[in-house]
């Protein structure tokens, strides 16, 4: 489908590399230690958030944003935001 999965989290990049090693991640994890990106799009009240909310944004080709998610269940979570990603840019197939 030409999409791209990006994990954003508090942790330095040190520590997000050897989480993603132990997960089994086969996506990219950065490092929002300003949160810069999460008060961007509202997942941290401050800069000073201890946490982040847990949530997914889907953007297009232009970077503009086309549906958010705040994860409630996150077992179900992936195969919702696979089923909106084939029927917004194409299965790929």
């Amino acid at each position: 489908m030409g999409v791209s999965i990006v994990g954003v989290s508090f942790d330095s990049p040190e520590e997000n590399e050897a989480w993603a090693v132990d997960e089994g991640f086969e996506f990219e994890l950065w490092s929002d230690l300003d949160r810069t990106l999460a008060l961007y799009y509202g997942a941290a009240a401050s800069e000073s958030a201890s946490l982040a909310s847990r949530r997914t944004f889907l953007l297009d080709a232009e970077g503009t944003l086309v549906l958010e998610y705040r994860i409630e269940v996150l077992g179900t979570h992936p195969a919702e935001v696979l089923s909106d990603c084939e029927l917004l840019f194409g299965s790929g197939g």
